[in-house]
């Protein structure tokens, strides 16, 4: 059995819908839901010098049966693939339906999982930077730890991520519960 932190973010279309959609996909493996936040694009303007609009990001808590952690990968692409995500290979950072990221997987027995595989590392090489991630993730579990960077609350108050907290403007209107 695995547990896992999923963040899931959208700026194309209806981006609540695609939201709620990859929640009420997940179903009995939700075990929590944060808020959802609107927040600024990540990653500068793309290769045309457009910018990316807004996103809407939350955080899931999930857990599953399977012992491997891949299974939580696999998983998001199939949550991606179901929203119609097209990959842009010319900008990393390109507006999308969906965009899923495994954050950190724990084992049955409580322990970190750590993977330096290509394909899904863990935990997430840049989730410590990220206000769109770490935030919401407080929602659902204030006294959560980041695997190798410590205590999230300590690290939502610290540079840089504190910077970008004001930019975080919660939608109160907008749940995604199960």
């Amino acid at each position: 059995m695995t547990r896992a932190v999923l963040s899931i973010g959208s700026n194309l279309g209806d981006r609540g819908g695609y939201l709620k959609g990859a929640v009420d996909s997940l179903g009995d493996l939700v075990m929590a839901v944060s808020g959802v936040y609107e927040t600024p694009p990540w990653g500068g303007p793309g290769p045309d010098g457009q910018e990316s609009p807004p996103y809407l990001n939350a955080v899931i808590l999930a857990v599953d049966g399977e012992d491997d952690p891949s299974v939580w990968l696999r998983r998001a692409r199939a949550l991606e693939d179901a929203a119609g995500r097209e990959r842009d290979p010319g900008w990393r950072y390109a507006p999308r339906t969906l965009d899923v990221d495994v954050i950190t997987v724990w084992t049955a027995a409580g322990a970190a999982v750590s993977s330096d595989d290509p394909d899904l590392v863990l935990p997430h090489p840049r989730a410590h930077e990220r206000a769109f991630v770490l935030r919401p993730w407080l929602d659902i579990q204030p006294y959560a730890q980041l695997p190798g960077h410590g205590w999230v609350y300590d690290l939502v108050r610290a540079a840089p991520v504190a910077a970008d907290l004001p930019d975080l403007r919660p939608c109160a209107d907008l749940s995604l519960e199960p």
